[in-house]
């Protein structure tokens, strides 16, 4: 059921919520809880995906579905909840997203089989969808021009913390309860957002957008990413198959259609005018290079862990908490501190620490200690540190605020994407095949081979911030 709706001030009242006042902090708890819970679930079932193989069966393919099942919806419909947020209202819609979100978790937990809880995720991913963009939309359009890019830095630091901290909690509930609880704990938090944001939230939309939604282009765009995800899959698990080039070509062929169509759509889910801005799109290529070497990562590490290095889950999770310390205690300073250079140097830095981080990784392996693992980790948290809050507010501001909930669902989309295709590519690519979770000789030579790969997707997010992204500032554009 969709909440009644009572905004705080009107839609058409400049944004004047400051963050240091108590109306500001309860839109900031609101948004980091609702995006948080969904980056934590984009990342606290890897830890879990052992003890799901051991319990329900399955491959590395199955485990691969498991991610990508979220991240697919996710992806594909993250586009249309920002439209749908700038048309309806941000926190109408972020609020039927968060519900949403919590009945699907619950049906995860409750899964008897792989493709049950693959399914049950692809719900999730949707609830996601809705939610995401709407918290990112709603601090752009609610903040005073003064404080709106330090709350984007709150909210990219603390969102970013509940991402690095899946793991850790991952870890901590399978071993206290279960791989369940990793789903159930989100109805509790959730429950809280939605009465924070009810109570607390001011309604905020576009008065221009079109109320004709692009329901065509959002269907290719998720048939397309499926088909061209089960053929990356496929190749991992069963090779080059007439299966596996099928879907890929299908796939592939279903994006090109999304172009054309959303090229043709008087009512696209992406007007043409936000690619306009040549920093707009050059932000969102480094967020797909960047985002792909995170997905590749958070998908294999837990794993390497647990399956080569002999790690409980717990100790998988502790190992990664830098991650989290770092993003908490740097990301809104980061976020403040790239206001004055602007964004381009701590986007070119960043993932050139990170690749650092990764390069680190390289000696992790059977019987590894605690100190290479803390070492690549901690590395890797400050390159992250770097790059996260100030990518976020050049995106926003390359784009103008009206087009606020536009922007930040295609950068949630590219990110969503890059990692989808990464969980579902790179494996395949460093040589993982289905049967490699059981063979830990076989995982830890992919395992290195799929870093080097990662290592390369940051250099060249690196490079082309360098080039591309001179003028990236904090989003100041009325």
């Amino acid at each position: 059921m969709i909440p009644m709706i009572h905004p705080a001030r009107s839609q058409q009242s400049p944004p004047d919520l400051r963050l240091d006042g108590a109306a500001g902090r309860w839109v900031l708890l609101a948004t980091v809880l609702g995006s948080g819970v969904a980056l934590l679930d984009a990342t606290v079932v890897n830890i879990a995906l052992p003890a799901i193989g051991r319990d329900l069966g399955g491959g590395l393919g199955a485990l691969q579905w498991i991610v990508n099942g979220y991240t697919l919806t996710l992806a594909s419909f993250i586009l249309l909840g920002g439209s749908l947020g700038d048309l309806l209202g941000r926190r109408r819609v972020f609020l039927v997203g968060a519900t949403w979100f919590a009945a699907a978790s619950l049906l995860c937990a409750l899964a008897p089989s792989p493709w049950v809880l693959v399914a049950a995720r692809a719900l999730q991913g949707v609830g996601g969808a809705l939610m995401t963009p709407g918290s990112l939309a709603i601090i752009s359009a609610s903040f005073a021009d003064s404080d709106r890019s330090r709350a984007i830095g709150a909210w990219s630091g603390l969102g970013g913390v509940a991402g690095a901290a899946g793991p850790f909690v991952g870890g901590w509930l399978l071993d206290v309860a279960s791989w369940r609880w990793v789903f159930l704990v989100n109805v509790p938090v959730v429950a809280v957002v939605v009465v924070v944001a009810v109570r607390h939230v001011p309604e905020t939309r576009d008065p221009d957008a079109d109320p004709r939604l692009d329901v065509l282009g959002a269907v290719l765009g998720a048939l397309g990413l499926a088909g061209l995800t089960y053929g990356l899959v496929g190749l991992g698990s069963a090779g080059l198959t007439v299966t596996t080039l099928a879907t890929t070509a299908a796939g592939v062929a279903t994006l090109v259609a999304f172009v054309a169509v959303e090229r043709a759509s008087p009512h696209p889910l992406v007007p043409v005018s936000v690619f306009a801005s040549r920093l707009f799109t050059a932000v969102n290529v480094v967020t797909l290079l960047v985002y792909a070497a995170l997905g590749g990562v958070f998908f294999v590490l837990v794993l390497e862990l647990q399956v080569v290095a002999g790690f409980s889950p717990l100790a998988s999770g502790v190992a990664l908490l830098p991650v989290t310390a770092l993003m908490l205690l740097g990301s809104a300073r980061v976020g403040a501190a790239a206001q004055r250079p602007g964004a381009r140097w701590f986007m070119t830095a960043g993932p050139l620490v990170a690749a650092s981080g990764l390069l680190l990784a390289l000696r992790i392996g059977p019987g590894a200690g605690w100190v290479p693992v803390l070492a690549s980790v901690s590395v890797f948290g400050l390159g992250l540190t770097l790059t996260v809050a100030p990518l976020t507010s050049a995106v926003l501001g390359a784009a103008s605020r009206s087009h606020a909930g536009v922007a930040s669902g295609v950068n949630n989309a590219v990110a969503r994407t890059a990692g989808l295709l990464a969980v579902a590519g790179l494996p395949a690519a460093a040589g993982l095949t289905d049967d490699a979770v059981s063979n830990p000789a076989v995982f830890d030579a992919g395992f290195h081979r799929l870093i080097l790969l990662c290592v390369a997707l940051l250099v060249a997010g690196a490079v082309v911030a360098f080039l591309t992204t001179a003028e990236a500032a904090a989003p100041d554009v009325p």
